[in-house]
C-alpha cells in the first residue's frame, strides 16, 4: 500500500487556522449537527476522527454527528433545521436547486463518487458488461445508469432490480451489479468469491463523493463556523488515513454491526482508489466549477435536470481548506 504524506506548509497553515478559534475571550462553542448519509463506516471516518481527536473542539465547535440510514431523508432534515449540515452528493443538491431549495455544497471529502460496478473475475473492464445482466437499484436508474448506458452502449433490457441481496450475483456468473468499494466486494471476499470492482469515476463519471452540504442561510449567516467545520473535518481525514483507531472506536460504538475487518477493508480500498485526491496533489475538500459543470451537463443531457437550473447555486468555493495531500 502506498503511503500518504501531507504537505507540511499547508498543514501549518491549517493548524494556524484552527488555532485562531482558540484565541481571544472564551465564548460558547458553535454548535453544528452533522448528519451522515448511512450507518457509521470507514467512509465517514474523517468526521468521526475530527470528533474523537478533539479537532472540532480545538476549532471552537461543538459538533454532534448523527447517523443516517435507509429511512432517513437527510435533505428534508437539513431544510427543516434538524441538521446544520449533511453528507450529500452532487445530483441530490443540483436537483434540490432545480426546485428552488436553498441547499449548497461547501466541500467534497472525496474527489470521486464511490459508486461502481462489481463483476466476476472474468470481466476486465466496464466495457465487458455489455453482454451481462446488470443489477441496478431504483436510485441508480436515475443517477449513474444513464451515464453508463450511453458510455458503453448498454440497454435497459439488460437491467434487473438490485434489492441489496447478493445471492443472484453469487449464483450466476453472467450477472454484474452496482457496488460500493468497501461493501459488496467485502461480502464477496467473505464468501470466497473472486470479483473485480470498477469505479465509475475512473471512466469519467463526474460527481464528487461524501460532500458537506448546508443551507445558504447557515453558510451566509455563520460563515466562520462553517469554514472551521470544513477545515477541521478535512484535517480529520488526514489524521484518519494515518491512524484510524480513534475514529474506529466511535464508528463501532455508533454501528455495532461494523466489524474491524470491514473497516480495515474500507480504509484499504479508499487508499487504493486515492479518494482524497492525493495523487493529483489537490487540497482535501477541493471542488472546481468545471467538475460541477460536468455533472450539470450530464444530468441535463440525460433528462434528469432542467437546463434552466442555476447550477452554480449548488456549490460554493468560499470554504475551501488549505490542507493538501501527496501520494508516495
Amino acid at each position: 500500500m502506498r503511503s500518504i504524506r501531507f504537505d507540511t506548509g499547508a498543514s501549518t497553515l491549517l493548524a494556524a487556522t484552527l488555532a485562531l478559534a482558540m484565541a481571544g475571550p472564551a465564548r460558547a462553542a458553535d454548535k453544528i449537527v452533522f448528519l451522515t448519509s448511512w450507518y457509521a463506516q470507514a467512509e465517514h471516518g474523517g468526521f468521526y476522527q475530527a470528533k474523537a481527536t478533539g479537532l472540532y473542539e480545538k476549532a471552537g465547535l461543538d459538533v454532534e454527528i448523527r447517523m443516517g440510514g435507509p429511512q432517513v431523508n437527510g435533505m428534508q432534515l437539513l431544510l427543516a433545521g434538524e441538521a446544520d449540515a449533511i453528507m450529500g452528493y452532487d445530483i441530490q443538491v443540483l436537483q434540490a436547486v432545480e426546485k428552488g431549495l436553498p441547499a449548497v455544497t461547501v466541500a467534497a471529502s472525496f474527489q470521486y463518487d464511490l459508486q461502481g460496478m462489481m463483476t466476476h473475475d472474468d470481466v476486465t473492464s466496464l466495457a465487458g458488461v455489455k453482454d451481462k445482466t446488470i443489477l441496478v437499484s431504483s436510485a441508480g436508474m436515475t443517477a449513474w445508469w444513464p451515464w453508463l448506458k450511453k458510455k458503453y452502449a448498454l440497454s435497459d433490457g439488460q437491467v434487473r432490480a438490485y434489492t441489496f441481496n447478493l445471492q443472484p450475483f453469487f449464483a450466476d456468473k453472467t450477472v454484474v451489479q452496482q457496488a460500493y468499494p468497501s461493501s459488496e466486494p467485502f461480502q464477496a471476499q467473505e464468501k470466497g468469491v473472486p470479483v473485480n470492482f470498477f469505479l465509475f469515476a475512473k471512466d469519467g463519471y463526474p460527481p464528487y463523493g461524501t460532500t458537506i452540504v448546508t443551507t445558504r442561510k447557515l453558510a451566509e449567516g455563520k460563515p466562520e463556523a462553517m469554514r472551521k467545520f470544513v477545515a477541521a473535518s478535512m484535517e480529520g481525514w488526514k489524521s484518519y488515513m494515518a491512524n484510524p483507531s480513534p475514529a474506529n472506536a466511535l464508528i463501532k460504538a455508533a454501528n455495532p454491526k461494523m466489524s474491524d475487518s470491514q473497516i480495515a477493508f474500507g480504509i484499504a480500498r479508499m487508499k487504493a482508489l486515492k479518494v482524497l485526491g492525493g495523487e493529483e496533489n489537490v487540497a482535501i475538500g477541493t471542488m472546481t466549477e468545471a467538475r460541477w459543470k460536468a455533472s450539470y451537463d450530464y444530468l441535463v443531457e440525460a433528462g434528469l435536470l432542467k437546463a434552466s437550473t442555476d447550477w452554480k447555486r449548488a456549490f460554493t468555493l468560499d470554504f475551501m481548506p488549505v490542507l493538501s495531500a501527496k501520494a508516495e
